[in-house]
């Protein structure tokens, strides 16, 4: 996905913020990266049931240097991507979440 796609990194991480697989740059500590995107979603789960949106799917974080998609892999495990300022975002959602529905039927 990080080619076909232009991304910068992309992980799967156990729900409770294990590595399961990623391909992280050499300035990102797997570990750390892993426990705080299992927070992030965590946290965004419960706000998202507090105001009555249901279970969370997605969580989206833009920042001055790009966007990273956290998708929900199945109840075991997120799928975390970082992707540059200027690629196209629909195609990135569209490939993302069929990348966690594979990782999802592989990890069940």
């Amino acid at each position: 996905m990080n080619q076909t796609q232009r991304l910068d990194a992309s992980a799967v991480i156990s729900g409770d913020g294990f590595v399961i697989a990623t391909e992280l740059g050499p300035d990102i500590e797997p570990n750390r990266f892993a426990a705080m995107a299992a927070s992030l979603l965590a946290l965004a789960d419960r706000a998202s049931r507090e105001v009555d949106r249901g279970a969370l799917r997605q969580v989206l974080v833009e920042g001055e240097r790009g966007t990273m998609l956290l998708v929900r892999a199945g109840p075991q495990a997120v799928l975390a991507v970082a992707a540059p300022p200027n690629v196209n975002l629909g195609m990135i959602f569209l490939e993302t979440r069929r990348t966690a529905l594979k990782i999802e039927a592989i990890l069940n």
